[in-house]
């Protein structure tokens, strides 16, 4: 059973990109038929290949967004508060493509896919929310496909580490946000590619202490890395990132939330 919404929490999504565009009697519809719930650890949300009847937004907790194929498993996603996913499956009144499970206790807000297809037809300023978040993820997943077959696995986790650097602070230390098992899978590796990936860069000032990893060299790690503005959205100027958060995901886990 749903629980009532929080007025913060209310503000808290209508802040988000998706909703930004909607004139406020569309929110107000949305949101009236939508309900809130609360979920423990561990819970699957949706199965990839069931239908998809709601648009989750993710107000507090992490869910997971998983593949599978022939008895092989993968992390495609990790996504945070505050996220929309199965945006595009919504759209289409189609199936969903993964497999959707929280990882600590989360709060989710669950949308009717009808209502927003409806909204669509009935508010232009939604329609091209909807239709530039769905443009931006594109774009950034292009750049997660640039990234992971252009570069070999030392190369894309060194570019990883300088982009967490950069949304870490910029510090010499940074906390890998995933377990290694996750990351290896957000990079297209295995783990064992993974470990020989880290051990590889140690020779470009790379040090690893459980989560934590310092970067000694950066100078030299970006000469491996060779960053690249056309993949690694993290190089847009300051200025240009906070713009084009409402337009483009970037090579992030939301892009694989909204692509779905």
């Amino acid at each position: 059973m749903g629980m009532p919404m929080r007025s913060a929490d209310v503000e808290r999504v209508r802040a988000l990109p998706l909703f930004k565009g909607a004139q406020p009697r569309t929110f107000d519809g949305l949101i009236a038929g939508a309900f809130l719930q609360k979920f423990p650890a561990g819970t699957t949300l949706l199965m990839e290949g069931d239908p998809v009847d709601f648009l989750y937004v993710l107000i507090e907790g992490l869910a997971e967004l998983q593949g599978t194929w022939n008895d092989k498993e993968t992390t495609l996603a990790v996504l945070r508060p505050v996220s929309t996913f199965i945006l595009a499956a919504v759209v289409l009144d189609a199936d969903a493509l993964m497999t959707a499970r929280t990882i600590e206790r989360s709060d989710i807000l669950m949308i009717s896919g009808e209502a927003v297809r409806r909204a669509m037809k009935e508010d232009a300023g939604f329609a091209v929310a909807v239709a530039e978040e769905l443009s931006g993820c594109y774009r950034g997943l292009v750049r997660t496909v640039k990234n992971q077959k252009l570069r070999g696995a030392s190369e894309r986790l060194a570019n990883y580490l300088l982009a967490e650097q950069v949304s870490q602070g910029g510090g010499p230390t940074l906390t890998l946000p995933h377990e290694k098992r996750v990351l290896a899978s957000l990079l297209g590796m295995t783990p064992e590619n993974l470990s020989r990936a880290f051990a590889n860069l140690a020779d470009y000032g790379v040090s690893v202490n459980g989560p934590d990893v310092s970067i000694h060299r950066p100078v030299v790690l970006d000469r491996l890395a060779k960053p690249d503005r056309l993949i690694d959205s993290h190089l847009q100027p300051s200025a240009a990132r906070v713009g084009m958060a409402a337009r483009e995901c970037g090579a992030s886990d939301r892009t694989v939330g909204a692509l779905n």
